[in-house]
């Protein structure tokens, strides 16, 4: 059984309370870390984080039923609760300490995986996907995409008084309820799992290999530009590309004989010119009504120096704007990209 420090009769954790202790916290942090619900940081401090962190885990222990629209995951998080939490409160009573102690202990729960050095296995990561070659999708796009994702990283390199080493995790939440975890994105791909928590075949396959992480972005941003730049219907359609291109899509403005096919992406992005974003004037596109305006995950709408991607010469700007979804916050998703991939070293 799990010993859990905080585990302590009429101890309850939440903001603001006194009586409880850094260690006793850090201890929660480190155990919501690694089932999945805290997004970063153990360093003894019951934030704001935290506190949505133990309100996700309530609101599952409530509501997880283990299904999820990409598969099934190996345990129900209804069955660990037996009763003991209510409602979504955001603090941790000995009845909820119960809970995360039976997650704990049950080897089904498959446990996020951490760094002894993440500074070094990051570096082991950069190395990786330098080497990394792929006739489905150009990996310059990808680079950019996994610093706009994950910042390139695999692990968090923790900051001092903080003791987070684990896999970097994205976690996608309910427009209204801040606490409410729709999916989940892993490792320096952010590969995104919409069941909770992963399966064994999962965790080994791409949350703890990388290489498997990054033939699953590979793969996805391919899926995007093939069945979501040019498709005939409006779900499948890319409108900025069908505003700004004509004809079949382009894999690559180079021939795949040339040593530049599917890889000289920051010279064509760069040769292609720039634009500023404004907020609010520019369009999203040339045909669009609409102009770029904030949104819940982009505070700010003004962008400088934006490669155009019509002028790059290929489909792999519009693919990868859907690969993060549809609507406003894509055309930011894009942006950021184009940005990031003239920037590649």
């Amino acid at each position: 059984m799990a010993q859990l420090i905080y585990r302590k009769a009429g101890l309850t954790l939440k903001r603001g309370n006194s009586r409880m202790t850094k260690g006793q916290v850090r201890a929660l942090q480190e155990h919501l870390r690694c089932l999945g619900y805290l997004r970063r940081g153990i360093d003894g401090a019951f934030g704001s984080g935290t506190e949505r962190a133990v309100k996700a885990l309530q609101h599952d222990l409530l509501n997880n039923d283990g299904r999820g629209r990409d598969g099934n995951a190996p345990v129900r998080l209804l069955d660990y609760n037996k009763g003991r939490v209510l409602d979504v409160t955001g603090q941790v009573d000995q009845a909820m300490a119960g809970c995360i102690s039976d997650m704990l202990d049950d080897p089904a729960f498959l446990k996020l995986p951490k760094a002894d050095d993440p500074k070094a296995a990051n570096g082991e990561v950069a190395e990786q996907l330098a080497a990394t070659r792929s006739k489905d999708a150009p990996v310059p796009f990808l680079r950019a995409m996994f610093k706009q994702e994950s910042n390139g990283r695999h692990f968090n390199e923790p900051r001092r008084g903080d003791d987070d080493s684990y896999i970097v995790v994205g976690l996608d939440t309910n427009a209204s309820q801040k606490h409410v975890v729709t999916s989940r994105g892993f490792g320096v791909g952010q590969y995104t799992l919409f069941h909770h928590p992963p399966t064994k075949a999962e965790v080994s396959g791409f949350v703890e290999d990388v290489a498997g992480n990054i033939q699953r972005a590979v793969g996805e941003l391919r899926e995007k530009f093939d069945h979501f730049v040019t498709g005939r219907t409006s779900g499948t359609r890319a409108d900025d590309r069908m505003a700004e291109a004509q004809g079949p899509l382009r894999l690559c403005k180079y021939s795949a004989s040339d040593p530049r096919f599917l890889t000289d992406c920051k010279a064509c992005a760069l040769a292609a010119g720039s634009r500023d974003i404004v907020q609010g004037r520019t369009k999203l596109h040339p045909k669009s009504s609409k102009t770029f305006q904030p949104t819940q995950y982009y505070r700010s709408a003004n962008y400088q120096a934006v490669p155009k991607r019509e002028k790059i010469g290929c489909d792999w700007p519009y693919a990868a704007r859907r690969y993060n979804g549809a609507g406003m916050n894509s055309y930011h998703y894009q942006a950021r990209i184009l940005r990031n991939l003239a920037k590649l070293a």
